[in-house]
Parts: structure tokens; C-alpha cells; sequence
């Protein structure tokens, strides 16, 4: 069974006058609240079609400072006259940008600088540099405010050397600020440990980077704190927000009477279950060896670890936890845990049926670790024995990255290593790695994402983090074989790399931050289109031309369904020499046709018996990644109308207007 997820799933939703839509979104960082990385709704982008010559960089959107964020997709967003694919990307120079993921057209772009403020500078840390702006990838939420909010939190300062962390709350549509906000990011907790006062630990925001990913849970907008470089001082902190009035609604310190103890995970966020449970993979810091009574650190110091909580009675609390039995000594010599990020698995079985619930997580030490999250076993000074599973130097790299799952695989790229599928089988990850990549990466390693159709046809993405930056493109079920590389063409080059960045797939398109941009990958339409038996599927809405029914009925309406591979949604193009092409269906061996060569908007795109006429015949013109159909006899064009995302639509011939719902892939 798939995880629940937040994204990547096509969902549906009510958009304005009273249409149904359906979307493909990633609306948080690797695509769910497991931090899965997966994206199962993907026809287009397949073995078959990513390529050389067929697959390549179609665009780059220039923005004012670096994407260290991961670039968010949101499907069918209702804006500028039209429905449209969105992408929202954030910058280290404090901006957020919306822009068309067909074509890179900016809808809005916000500044999150007050007035008088500059971008924070690196604070005597390279981690970040030259400037620290937004850093954490943002949260959206599609049901807060007209059409949804994106959740960002940006680091400034004023004239004065202040430090300002906000957490802002903007329109999707218009990128205005919302319910109130923005609102500064401002906590104590009890304790005696690093920078607290009077019994109380005291966030000081010129101490801490939010690096880890933003969590939307139950309501609740949770951010998470770093350190610039391990410089003193400061503790680890997790911080709620209500989405909507952006109230302050928990707060939790994970070293509250010691120091460092932080989150930032290489960019990847808290993890949390369908039950309410967050799951974190904590960094160096102060650990307790001495227990309470229930096996928990005595002063409540939890550095090195991973650890469950769940907000109970308004306060968050933790629930279990794990670490090793050297700890403290891993600790000390900064080979922490939380260097990468936690990831859940769906529910597993072993070979008596019983169900297990389990997360991976790797760190600096080069084992690869798996808890159970009911039973995460704690703390034991002699021995490792409490942990579900330890595969001892696994990653023998050591990991700056984030994991990707994938129908019982995990995938892990250490340092300065091959990138690694983890087989998962009766609830246990199998060594050795059921396959690697022939290629190594360089520091920090890889963050791969996955797509797929369901369990069919699924890519493993990785960007590599080198100068000029390198996008691949695995076969998920066996890394050696690589079926896209960037650097095999110059045209798909795409300036240096980025550390800890992701890649985004969504409505066949792959989305990449750079320093300086967001580069953009997806079909190449070719300039003249060979014939051959192609599937035809709408820029917008991924729905792909089909033969209802398979009937062989001559003037039956040509409708939208979900990409499927039948033959009824296969479509074989014949040039006539002149720069037009019949379209016949496979199943049922009729022509696309403008009946009766209607100017009419609005006319029924249908399929006829052959007749030889210019209603049959078919121009096509290159658009973005694909083409605009436009009918011989009667110069309209193939049109989703109303941009219905509904499968069984029937769809329309009309005048250009140049909108995606008239551009369709061919592949």
C-alpha cells in the first residue's frame, strides 16, 4: 500500500465556476509527508520517451538569487484569465516567484524584505553563501485562503545589524501576504542550556538557518532550526504555527539543557504519519545518557537521535526515541545523524504476515539505520541491539542527502558514491544494494526522486552537484542503466550545481533550481514528426486523446481519458508531403476530423471514415514541449475546453488562443 501523501497524487478539487478539476501537485518537499520523493502519477516521461534527442532541457526561468529550495508544482491553478501549471520557487535573495511550467511565464514574483532590510549575510559560514534568504523549502496548502497559500520562512536584517526569521503566509494566486502576516519567528523554553535566561532558552534569530523542509500537519505549519556552521550558541528547535491565523501554537527544544542538538537534515523536512506523529532525525548536541525511569534522557536532552513526537494537551511532546550506544562519542566527533533527513516507509510484512512501521535515516557515520516507529527501542550503553535493523557501513560515503522510495526499494547516494537501491523484503532491507549506478557523486552526494505511472514505468532523478550540474535519469529497477543524461548535450546544460537540491517532477516536466534559475525538462517537439503510432496528451491536463469505448462508429466525439497505453488512445500520423498528416486511430481506423469543416468554436472533434478531405487533414506547429493541432479546412484547433480535467470530457475544436489546454504532447 502507498503511503498517504500531502502531493504527487491526482486529486480533485472544485475551482471556480463550478467545474471539477484534477491535478497533479507537489506541495511539499519529496512530494509527501513520508518525504517519499515519489511521484506515481507520471504518464508521460517513460522509458520509451526519456531520451536522448527525445527528453531535454526546453527552458530556464531566471530568478534573482539561488533555488535551494526545492521547486513546488501546483496543477490547475485558476489565475491570469486561464487555468494553468504552476510552479512556485523560492530564492535566497527573499523572493518567491510563480511562473507557468509550460512555458516560464512569470504570473508574480514577491519580495519578503520589509523596507530598510537587507538579505542576511552568511554569518561566518559557507553553508549558505553569500546571502541567506529563503532557504527551507516552503509548504502549500490548497484549502487555506481563496486558492491555497504557500508557507515560506525568510531570514533578514536591517540597517541596525538585526536578525529578523519570518514565517510568511502567501495568496497562490496573487503572491499577497495573508492572514495577518507575516509574523516573526520568536520562542523560549524552559531550560538551562545554550543562550537561555532566567530558567529559559531563547531562539535568537541571528543563531539559527532554517534549512529543514517546512511540515503542514493537522493545521499546523511546523518549521525547524539549524545552526550557521556548528557556531555557538544555540539548540535545536521545532516550532508550529496555525495555518490560518498564524499563531504560534507549539513549541519543542531538543537539547533545552545542553547544546546544539539541530535540525537541518540536508534540506529535508520532519517526517510525520497518518496518526499525528512527526518523526525527526536529530544532529549533534548534547545527549543524556543518564535515563528516567521510562528510558528517556533525565534532563530531557536528545542530540544525536531520532525521535517521535505528537503535540498532546497544546504542547509537543516526545513519545519514543532511538540512538546508538556510542552516541555521545559520534556526537563529539560531528559524525551526527541529522546530517540527512528521515524517511517512513509504507506498511511492510514479514514472512508471518505481522505489520511493521518502519523509517530509514543515515548520518555521517556510514551505517544505514531502520527503527521501528512503534517501538524505536531506545537507549542502550552496551550494545546497538535495540535497533529494528543497522546495515553496518552501507553507505560507506557517509550521508549529506535525503533517500527516495519506490515499490520496496530505497534508494541512498553517499558521498563521493554510486547511488544504491536497498531491496525492502519481509520487512527488512536486504544487502548487498540490488543495484548501483556506475557513477559516483561529489559531495554532498544525491537526493533522488522517483516517477512513475502507479508501478509501472518508473525513473529514479538525480541532479549532480558539480560545475556544469548534471540531471540523470535511472531505470528504478536497476540503477546501471542510465536512460538520460544532461551533459550529453550542450543544449541541456544548466550552470553549476546546487548542494542539497531535488529534483520535481510533475505533468511530464522536470524541475531543477540552480543558482540563478529554475531549469526545465520535459519532451522535445521535433521539427518535422516522423510517422508512426504516437499516444496525444493535453499540455494542461495530461488527458490523452481517445476512442471512447474503442467504437468503430464514424462521428463519435474524441474524449479525454487517462493515459493508459490502450490501443483506442493510440494515434498513427501519416504525412501527405505538404506539411499535413491524417490522424488515424489504432482501434478503430478512423481519421481525426473537423466535421464537415465547421469554423463553428465549439465544433465536436470527432472521427470519421476516410474521405481524402482537408477536414481530415492536420497542421502541426510547435508549442512550448509540444504542438498545436490545427485542422486544415476550417484553421481551428484541437482545444481541452474549459481546461476540464475530468476524464470523459469531450473535447472541441477553436480559435488559438495560445493556452496550454491547446498544446498536446506527442509521444
Amino acid at each position: 500500500m502507498w503511503p498517504t501523501t500531502i502531493a504527487s497524487i491526482v486529486t480533485a478539487l472544485t475551482l471556480g465556476s463550478g467545474l471539477c478539476y484534477s491535478q497533479i501537485n507537489v506541495l511539499t518537499y519529496h512530494n509527501d509527508n513520508s518525504r517519499t520523493g515519489q511521484s506515481l502519477s507520471e504518464t508521460v516521461l517513460t522509458p520509451a520517451t526519456v531520451k536522448a534527442g527525445r527528453f531535454g532541457k526546453l527552458f530556464e526561468v531566471k530568478l534573482d538569487g539561488k533555488v535551494d529550495a526545492q521547486p513546488l508544482h501546483v496543477g490547475g491553478l485558476n489565475l491570469a484569465g486561464g487555468i494553468h501549471n504552476i510552479v512556485l520557487a523560492a530564492t535566497e535573495h527573499d523572493s518567491v516567484y510563480a511562473f507557468d511550467a509550460d512555458n516560464g511565464k512569470i504570473y508574480w514574483h514577491t519580495t519578503l524584505l520589509k523596507s530598510g532590510e537587507t538579505t542576511s549575510d552568511n554569518r561566518g559560514c559557507g553553508q549558505v553563501s553569500p546571502e541567506i534568504g529563503v532557504t527551507a523549502t516552503p509548504v502549500i496548502d490548497r484549502s487555506a485562503g481563496p486558492q491555497g497559500t504557500v508557507y515560506v520562512v525568510a531570514m533578514s536584517k536591517d540597517s541596525s545589524g538585526n536578525y529578523y526569521q519570518r514565517l510568511h503566509a502567501l495568496d497562490l494566486v496573487t503572491g499577497a501576504e495573508q492572514f495577518g502576516g507575516p509574523v516573526e519567528i520568536e520562542a523560549t523554553y524552559p531550560g538551562s542550556g545554550a543562550n537561555s535566561s532566567d530558567g529559559r532558552v531563547v531562539f535568537d534569530p541571528k543563531q539559527y538557518k532554517d534549512r529543514a523542509a517546512l511540515l503542514l500537519l493537522n493545521g499546523v505549519v511546523y518549521t525547524s532550526w539549524g545552526s550557521h556552521c556548528d557556531i555557538p550558541p544555540y539548540t535545536g528547535w521545532i516550532i508550529g504555527y496555525d495555518r490560518l491565523s498564524l499563531h504560534q501554537t507549539s513549541v519543542f527544544n531538543f537539547a533545552p539543557n545542553g547544546e546544539g542538538a539541530a535540525l537541518w537534515n540536508s534540506g529535508g523536512g520532519p517526517a510525520a504519519d497518518a496518526h499525528g506523529n512527526i518523526f525527526v532525525a536529530v544532529a549533534n548536541g548534547t545527549f543524556d545518557t543518564k535515563l528516567n525511569a521510562q528510558g528517556f534522557p533525565n534532563a530531557g536532552d536528545y542530540g544525536n537521535a531520532f525521535l517521535k513526537l505528537a503535540v498532546q494537551g497544546g504542547q509537543m511532546v516526545p513519545l519514543d526515541y532511538w540512538t546508538m550506544d556510542n552516541s555521545t562519542s559520534e556526537s563529539a566527533g560531528d559524525a551526527d545523524l541529522g546530517s540527512g533527513g528521515i524517511m517512513l516507509l509504507p506498511d511492510v510484512q514479514n514472512s508471518s504476515g505481522t505489520v511493521f512501521h518502519l523509517a530509514v535515516g543515515a548520518g555521517k557515520d556510514g551505517n544505514l539505520w531502520v527503527v521501528n516507529r512503534d517501538n524505536m527501542g531506545k537507549f542502550d550503553s552496551t550494545s546497538n541491539h535495540t535497533i529494528y535493523q543497522q546495515l553496518n557501513e552501507a553507505l560507506p560515503g557517509s550521508i549529506w542527502s535525503n533517500p527516495a522510495y519506490f515499490d520496496n526499494f530505497v534508494y541512498y547516494g553517499s558521498v563521493r558514491n554510486v547511488l544504491q537501491a536497498f531491496e525492502v523484503k519481509n520487512a527488512r532491507l536486504l544487502l548487498p544494494a540490488s543495484s548501483t549506478t556506475s557513477h559516483s557523486f561529489p559531495y554532498p552526494g544525491v537526493s533522488p526522486s522517483v516517477s512513475a505511472n502507479g508501478t509501472q514505468n518508473a525513473i529514479v532523478w538525480a541532479v549532480e552537484n558539480s560545475n556544469p550540474a548534471v540531471l540523470h535519469a535511472y531505470d528504478a529497477t536497476n540503477l546501471a542503466k542510465e536512460y538520460y543524461n544532461s551533459s550529453d548535450a550542450a543544449s541541456d546544460q544548466f550552470g553549476a550545481g546546487n548542494k542539497f537540491i531535488a529534483p520535481t517532477i510533475a505533468s511530464g516536466e522536470v524541475f531543477v533550481g540552480t543558482p540563478d534559475s529554475v531549469a526545465v525538462f520535459g519532451l522535445l517537439p521535433a521539427t518535422v514528426l516522423p510517422n508512426g503510432e504516437y499516444t496525444i496528451a493535453n499540455q494542461l491536463t495530461n488527458l490523452a486523446l481517445e476512442d471512447p469505448g474503442s467504437s468503430n462508429t464514424s462521428g463519435v466525439q474524441i474524449q479525454g481519458a487517462i493515459p493508459n497505453g490502450a490501443t483506442n488512445q493510440k494515434w498513427i500520423f501519416t504525412s501527405d508531403g505538404h506539411g499535413f498528416y491524417t490522424i488515424r486511430n489504432a482501434a478503430s481506423g478512423l481519421l481525426l476530423t473537423d466535421p464537415g469543416g465547421s469554423k463553428t468554436f465549439g465544433t465536436k472533434l470527432e472521427q470519421q471514415t476516410a474521405n481524402g478531405s482537408d477536414p481530415q487533414l492536420w497542421s502541426l506547429t510547435i508549442s512550448g514541449s509540444g504542438y498545436v493541432l490545427r485542422n486544415k479546412a476550417s484553421a481551428l484547433v484541437a482545444d481541452n475546453t474549459n481546461y476540464r480535467f475530468t476524464p470523459g470530457t469531450g473535447m472541441q475544436l477553436w480559435s488559438a488562443t495560445g493556452r496550454s489546454n491547446q498544446t498536446w504532447l506527442v509521444y
